[in-house]
């Protein structure tokens, strides 16, 4: 008897987990929703999307279209494979559609973090940024600051084995926070450092605040992260002759009634977004350009010939200027080339404020739609050989402001920060190639989803040109 009652337990909870299953479907049965799957209740499809990604994608537009419903990252969710309604929902803020980025990033990353807010807060918040990293400014104030510390940063590498994908992270990091705050290399940087390495780990989560889990860790490095901001801004304000003439600075600014343009929270949150947003596309761009640029001696060729170019033309201790930048037209056809090739960014996040017709079908308000961009970036009609690494494609063509690039964005979302993005991988890779050569040791496996990473990181080999 006790043998049959322990044979029925599997039977029993498979008979249970398909009974909740089923329930969860009958949930989300509405009509008028495209066809799809939702999952388990709370948790959805999350697990799937997260560790199969493309191969999820691509699973689920066979069985049910380039249309679906979906439950990740904590919310019912419809993702769009269809490029030309990709680009209708970038292009339609304000049209029944906001930003509607995953609940555990808007929590970590702050409620006035410019991709949260919408309509003319947006507009205000977009302009103080655009304020700090707009070309002139770049050009102005900040490239030659970016080129010192760059300058120091890739010294004395000879001889090593280094960890790339971290020097990367590193390089950004530490640059951020010195252009952003003025805060120079030290204990301070490093806190800082490794509190927002956990802020960024938690972006992409369940929103489960429950010590262990990762937003739990990535909410709680948010607050370290707050307080070491408010220290720094309180005594900027306690001694306004300690001026850095840096981008803090300029948030810190009054108007002509002595009222601070920005609240102390959303100028924290303006921070947290810029070291952010950059965090993930300029250091895993700059990485994965250095490994296809190994991989294609060719182009690695043409790009060294045109960075000694520039080079042959200054004095030993020069540094890269404005024309010089300009000039180097084949280094951003790689980075744009390594931006489609590697997929950096796979998609973005919106919102349904009310019920939504799409396609023919009505997405309920409040429901979440995924822009997924990432199969555009394969597509034969628009690359020709479109897993060929190959950066002449976007040598004196318009490719770069094509309908269906949209690794910077498109619409009032367009990255307000991918000029900068692009001068810091293109000094870091200038004057990585003109003193450096490297080789790849380890073979470390490279994820491609949902974040471009080596898990063990990626190991490369060091000597002088």
């Amino acid at each position: 008897m006790m043998g049959i009652l322990l044979l029925g337990v599997p039977f029993l909870f498979l008979f249970i987990c398909c009974g909740v299953l089923k329930l969860n479907e009958l949930r989300y049965r509405k009509k008028g929703l495209p066809p799809g799957t939702m999952g388990w209740p709370f948790f959805g499809e999350t697990t799937e999307f997260l560790k199969q990604g493309p191969s999820f994608m691509k699973n689920q537009s066979a069985k049910h279209g380039s249309l679906f419903k979906s439950h990740i990252l904590g919310s019912p969710t419809v993702v769009c494979m269809e490029p030309e309604l990709n680009r209708y929902m970038l292009m339609s803020e304000g049209k029944g559609l906001v930003p509607g980025y995953p609940q555990s990033m808007l929590k970590i990353m702050g409620k006035w973090n410019i991709g949260a807010v919408e309509g003319s807060l947006h507009k205000t918040m977009r302009s103080s940024m655009l304020g700090l990293i707009r070309p002139t400014m770049i050009r102005d104030k900040l490239l030659s600051k970016i080129d010192e510390f760059i300058n120091a940063f890739l010294c004395h590498w000879n001889g090593q084995v280094i960890d790339i994908q971290e020097k990367t992270k590193e390089m950004w990091l530490l640059s951020a926070l010195k252009l952003i705050a003025g805060i120079e290399t030290g204990p301070l940087s490093e806190s800082m450092k490794k509190e927002l390495y956990g802020v960024l780990t938690g972006t992409i989560s369940l929103p489960i605040y429950f010590p262990g889990t990762n937003y739990y860790r990535g909410f709680k490095a948010r607050e370290k992260v707050i307080s070491m901001l408010e220290n720094i801004i309180k005594e900027r304000r306690r001694d306004p002759l300690c001026c850095q003439a840096d981008m803090l600075d300029s948030l810190l600014e009054t108007d002509s009634e002595n009222e601070a343009k920005l609240s102390d929270e959303q100028i924290i949150d303006t921070i947290l977004t810029l070291v952010y947003s950059g965090f993930e596309t300029v250091s895993t761009t700059t990485m994965m350009a250095i490994k296809y640029l190994h991989d294609h001696p060719q182009a690695l060729e043409e790009f060294r010939n045109e960075h000694f170019e520039i080079k042959k033309k200054k004095s030993s201790d020069y540094k890269i200027d404005w024309n010089d930048y300009k000039s180097m037209e084949f280094t951003r056809a790689v980075i744009c080339e390594t931006l489609r090739l590697a997929t950096v960014v796979n998609g973005v996040l919106r919102k349904t404020t009310k019920d939504t017709e799409l396609k023919g079908y009505i997405i309920p308000k409040g429901w979440k739609i995924y822009v997924y961009s990432r199969e555009m970036n394969y597509d034969p009609l628009v690359y020709d050989e479109p897993f060929s690494f190959n950066p002449w494609r976007w040598m004196n063509q318009n490719l770069e402001s094509h309908h269906y690039f949209l690794s910077f964005g498109g619409g009032g979302r367009l990255c307000p920060g991918k000029e900068l993005g692009i001068v810091q991988v293109s000094l870091f890779l200038h004057y990585f190639v003109t003193r450096y050569r490297w080789e790849e040791i380890g073979g470390e496996k490279l994820l491609k989803f949902p974040r471009v990473e080596a898990p063990k990181g990626f190991h490369i080999r060091i000597w002088d040109y």
